[in-house]
């Protein structure tokens, strides 16, 4: 496997994670416009993209393999938790 072949495959591995915080980010920004004015975009999608890619580690150490029901239900709560945090706690 070459060095190009390598970064798109781990980039791909991170791919769902980054898509759903940025996904997610949005949503909250959209619907939750009086609470989430203090927040910016950038700051939801970095902590939802780090904890969804945390979970899709700890999916893979878990579980053995990616794509796995159980491993998106964890991507899922990863990308979601630290957005509610911040949404909910950290204005």
């Amino acid at each position: 496997m070459s060095p190009l072949d390598a970064f798109w495959h781990i980039a791909n591995l991170f791919a769902p994670a980054w898509g759903l915080a940025a996904l997610l980010g949005l949503a909250i920004k959209l619907a939750w416009w009086r609470e989430a004015k203090a927040l910016r975009w950038l700051r939801l999608w970095g902590w939802g993209a780090a904890g969804g890619a945390l979970a899709v580690i700890v999916s893979l150490v878990l579980l053995g393999r990616d794509g796995r029901m159980a491993g998106y239900a964890l991507l899922l709560l990863g990308v979601a938790l630290p957005q509610w945090y911040l949404l909910s706690f950290r204005r």
